[in-house]
């Protein structure tokens, strides 16, 4: 079911490679629809997505059924339990707490000879949202995105995401998008959503900035669309990856990769352990927690294909492979796992300990749960207040703090040639 490999042994580069190029966003065939849906959305707007929401999600509507009433809101209010509106205030709170700490404050440098240096912090205007829907329910997504977004000032909050046939949104994903106060929702998914979020249409505004998750489809037009606009990333499927020594739980372990094989056929769930007998046992739990899943077929699938069991020869070894898969989720099941805490580089969020199981990570601890993906941990932050601000350098001289530097300044303006950039600062030496 899944394979076991020690890092002695052959193919366990091309197994690595393997899960790490999964995902693939240079499809031609999957391209060449993105970029047809993209341009014509740009050409004509409401009319095509309305199309494309017939065509692709059976959702047949009037331009103005676009948008979300108040009515439909109110409604799923009373679809919701009241345990679930428990649990999602919750949830809003500690990400809220969290993401708070985050916040910088703009700041000034005022120097000798009268000058001034700083950055400013403005949040974004606007931003768009992106929330997967039709028969799912992704809450957890809406808070993940518009929280942030709201601890940073962004003045307006605009959300899509794909209809049912019968042309609703989950009560689940409005409800939350109600508590977390998204301002604008519109029934609209995949490609054609991002398109009409990037240049904008009668009914759907144009913002500044898209964030969320969704399929290849939703990915590629995010591509096309930074230019136009700011996007968080281009995330893939999902992933998580165990480092354990003999200490852990097999249990544990096998439940945490089965909660992230369950996501999708192109999940990966990997172990990294420096214990044969652990990897053994893990191997049996899998087996058995497998055959009591809903999703079977899907982490099934994920675990063939993008899993893996590794065996390594030591903890060094075993860290050294966990940062070069820079995995979105790290699992530590070490002994003291805050000891290696700084030799571990490249992840997009650390789980330490054998009770910080992965999905309270998703739901309602705090931190961000849109991560990097396929690697890109080694240079990707997980989605944070910054990425809703923009921030403005702010520069002032007096005659004597520029007198002071522009010898230098003209000197490197000489070297690159550009006469009136030294003509601006020697006209205000001139008598």
């Amino acid at each position: 079911m899944v394979e076991v490999l020690k890092t002695t042994e052959e193919g366990i580069e091309a197994k690595l490679n393997q899960i790490l190029n999964r995902s693939s966003f240079d499809d031609s065939e999957q391209v060449s629809a993105v970029q047809k849906i993209w341009e014509d959305v740009q050409v004509r707007g409401d009319e095509a997505i309305l199309e494309y929401n017939a065509r692709f999600d059976g959702a047949e509507m009037e331009a103005e059924q676009l948008k979300v009433g108040s009515a439909e809101i109110e409604a799923a209010y009373e679809e919701v339990e009241d345990s679930f509106l428990q649990a999602i205030r919750e949830a809003i709170k500690n990400v809220g707490e969290f993401h708070r700490k985050q916040l910088r404050e703009s700041w000034m440098d005022f120097k000798e000879d009268g000058v001034i240096l700083g950055q400013k912090f403005t949040a974004l205007e606007r931003v768009g949202i992106y929330v997967p829907g039709g028969r799912a329910a992704y809450p957890s997504s809406v808070v993940m995105n518009g929280v942030p977004a709201k601890v940073a000032g962004v003045e307006e909050i605009v959300m899509v995401s794909p209809p049912a046939k019968d042309g609703s949104l989950n009560p689940y994903t409005l409800v939350a998008a109600a508590e977390v106060g998204v301002d604008k929702i519109y029934k609209v998914g995949g490609a054609q959503a991002i398109a009409g979020l990037s240049f904008g249409t009668v009914m759907i505004p144009q913002v500044d900035k898209i964030v969320g998750p969704g399929n290849i489809y939703v990915t590629l037009a995010k591509k096309l669309a930074f230019g136009y606009v700011d996007i968080d990333m281009l995330a893939g499927p999902s992933e998580v990856l165990v480092l354990t020594d003999e200490t852990a739980n097999p249990r544990f372990v096998a439940a945490d990769l089965l909660s992230q094989a369950e996501h999708d056929p192109m999940a990966s769930a990997i172990l990294v352990t420096t214990s044969q007998q652990l990897a053994e046992q893990v191997e049996q739990e899998l087996t058995k927690q497998l055959k009591k899943l809903s999703r079977i077929e899907i982490a099934g699938e994920a675990l063939q294909k993008y899993g893996a069991i590794i065996i390594a020869q030591d903890l060094a070894e075993a860290i050294e492979l966990t940062n070069q898969f820079a995995p979105e989720h790290l699992e530590v099941a070490v002994d003291e796992p805050f000891a290696i805490l700084g030799r571990l580089k490249n992840a997009g969020a650390i789980f330490l300990g054998e009770y910080a199981a992965e999905p309270v990570g998703d739901y309602i601890a705090g931190p961000n749960h849109v991560l990097p993906t396929g690697g890109s941990a080694r240079f990707y932050s997980p989605l944070n207040v910054d990425d809703f601000i923009k921030k403005s350098s702010i520069i002032s001289y007096s005659k004597a703090g520029l007198e002071k530097v522009k010898d230098d300044a003209l000197e490197i303006a000489r070297v690159e040639g550009l006469d009136a950039h030294a003509n601006s600062i020697k006209v205000r030496f001139e008598e």
